[in-house]
């Protein structure tokens, strides 16, 4: 059977690396891009010199400040963000037209067929790494391999500046070694679980059949029994549409104080704002899911006429509807937001996409 040769580019702490780039006196200084450290804003974006301090993107500035207070805060430039993305794009679209953009920093390239007739994707990862240095003056990561979970996971392998390559022939060994908070879509919520069940790495998972799976994390269980064996049959899409964009947040408590749910909320909001912001779309449709104690969920929605992408417009309506569940009466473990009936990225909006949600 003939092997597919996926490549998955990610640009270094893109956001920063412009700004350093642009101002060569913040070289080596840890930068942030987002709100203010006095506001109620969040952490964008930030160079690995601010990551060292344990900042990471969707963090409130405040939180940034108190575990790095020489760092450097940054509003931002999403017009010159967007240029160099349209650079890099340029540079994929050299190769091949099987581009799946994830964000303006990301993308998949299916290089199975490509314009250069060249036979080892290797070659060609590599290649567009020098052509983006060239052009952008800036580095990119790129995973290699038969399938979109197991690029996405190399190109994070050896970041930054790093090129990971897994033929069909390493794979099985790389994932049984894999930590399991390293696989894609598996957030920290359920590695933490996983880890109680004894599920530490990718040889563990593969231990359970999928009945198992299934049983301890329902439909989802059927993803991660397939990357486990390195199953992955996703095509890279090139009108990928996103239909919705969410965050949540499970508790180490289960809590019953409405005050301090509206508080989490706020964070919650501000996390989909960033979200949107990335992606450069807004939404119409705010989408609250609550899940209470005894593991019931319950979801509220309210779709508006205009599209918002903004904290606090999305926090006003998740605390509206989340006066309309049992949260207070019954104790919650989990809120969530999320946004559909997407916008701006569809229509291209120039005005929209430009927004900062994380100035606030």
């Amino acid at each position: 059977m003939e092997h597919r040769k996926i490549i998955h580019v990610d640009m270094d702490a893109f956001y920063a690396s412009v700004e350093q780039r642009n101002n060569p006196s913040l070289k080596g200084k840890p930068v942030i891009v987002g709100g203010n450290p006095g506001s109620r804003g969040v952490v964008a974006a930030c160079s690995y010199e601010a990551r060292k301090y344990g900042i990471h993107s969707a963090m409130a500035s405040s939180i940034a400040y108190r575990l790095c207070p020489h760092a450097i805060f940054i509003h931002g430039n999403f017009d010159e963000y967007h240029a160099v993305s349209e650079q890099i794009h340029e540079i994929f679209h050299d190769y091949t037209d099987l581009v799946e953009p994830m964000s303006l920093d990301e993308a998949y390239l299916d290089v199975t067929e490509n314009k250069i007739g060249g036979p080892y994707a290797t070659r060609i990862a590599t290649e567009i790494r020098n052509r983006i240095f060239q052009r952008t003056r800036l580095t990119a990561s790129a995973g290699v391999s038969y399938c979109k979970f197991l690029a996405k996971v190399a190109s994070d392998y050896n970041k930054p500046d790093g090129l990971t390559v897994i033929t069909p022939e390493q794979a099985d060994g790389f994932i049984d070694r894999l930590p399991i908070g390293k696989f894609y879509g598996i957030g920290r919520v359920t590695e933490k679980r996983m880890v109680q069940l004894g599920i530490q790495t990718g040889h563990d998972l593969k231990k359970l059949s999928l009945d198992d799976l299934v049983s301890l994390f329902g439909k989802t269980g059927e993803y991660y029994y397939d990357i486990a064996h390195g199953i992955d049959e996703r095509p890279v899409e090139t009108d990928y549409v996103r239909k919705s964009i969410g965050k949540e947040e499970t508790f180490e408590r289960d809590i019953d104080d409405v005050g301090e749910m509206g508080r989490i909320l706020k964070t919650i909001a501000g996390r989909v704002a960033l979200a949107l912001g990335h992606h450069e779309t807004s939404g119409r449709t705010i989408t609250l899911k609550v899940k209470f104690a005894d593991f019931t969920s319950v979801s509220r929605s309210i779709t508006l006429d205009d599209a918002i992408n903004n904290t606090d417009m999305i926090h006003m309506h998740a605390v509206t509807l989340l006066g309309r569940t049992e949260a207070g009466i019954k104790k919650v473990r989990l809120l969530g937001i999320s946004l559909s009936n997407l916008d701006a990225a569809e229509t291209g909006d120039a005005e929209r996409q430009l927004m900062l949600p994380f100035a606030m």
